[in-house]
């Protein structure tokens, strides 16, 4: 038996990379997935297409996160669609995945690149959880994608870092505040995934090498170790874990 069947999920930015892999995971499962998308309308209905031909359901909606209206845009979309497929607008599982990299030094870094960073990736799950409470179900799960960087020091990317230490915090505080409703909340730390963010400098002799020799497996991460976690989390076997920051680095920088 599939075990997250009867389950609803919306995953942030699963248009791509990791939150596709988690997606395609959570739908294999058995949920029905929210593919959520920013720009890439495109990118977003064809993750719906392959869920759809591996037996699965699954549906695109789009919304900018950067401000409070696009996140009231989001559960306004998805009240609306879940009314049209299940019935019933409420689910069960948030994965914030969506946000956004920089490749600005600590000395480069504007003002506007540093908001922008914070708007995607603190922003927009902070208000997006607090306006998905009235329709998350008890007894369900938030899991929040955050970096390895909050573990190993890369301070050529310090706003980033910044952003996504801010969320570790998120996680531990509001696994405390929403306990109470039997809701898990957990971060996943991921170090270097081969996706299409990384691909420019990743599939290269030297960045292959680089990226493998970080991690004490000796190779590089890719979606779906980053996605089986989230699975576990999502599932019925995570019910006990709760406030925690899960290390899926493959052991980089020991």
């Amino acid at each position: 038996m599939k075990r997250l069947k009867g389950k609803v999920a919306l995953v942030t930015g699963a248009s791509r990379g990791i939150g596709k892999g988690i997606a395609l995971r959570l739908a294999e499962d058995g949920a029905l997935v929210i593919v959520h998308y920013g720009n890439s309308r495109d990118a977003a209905e064809h993750v719906v297409r392959v869920i759809e031909e591996q037996g699965g359901r699954a549906i695109a909606i789009g919304a900018k996160l950067e401000t409070v209206a696009g996140v009231q845009l989001l559960i306004d979309s998805l009240k609306e669609a879940l009314i049209g497929v299940t019935g019933v607008p409420r689910f069960d599982i948030l994965v914030n995945n969506a946000g956004i990299a920089t490749s600005k030094t600590f000395e480069e870094t504007t003002e506007e690149s540093f908001d922008e960073v914070f708007a995607v990736n603190v922003k927009a799950p902070f208000f997006l959880v607090q306006h998905a409470l009235p329709v998350l179900r008890d007894g369900g799960r938030i899991v929040n994608i955050s970096s390895g960087v909050t573990r190993i020091a890369y301070p050529h990317i310090m706003a980033y870092n910044l952003s996504k230490g801010a969320i570790n915090t998120f996680t531990l505080h509001l696994a405390k505040l929403l306990g109470s409703r039997g809701i898990t909340v957990n971060a996943v730390l991921p170090g270097i995934v081969d996706t299409d963010v990384n691909a420019s400098w990743l599939h290269t002799p030297d960045g292959e090498k680089y990226a493998a020799e970080m991690s004490a497996l000796g190779r590089i991460g890719q979606p779906s170790d980053v996605a089986d976690i989230v699975s576990f989390l999502s599932a019925s076997d995570g019910r006990w874990v709760t406030g925690q920051m899960i290390d899926a680095t493959g052991g980089s920088h020991l």
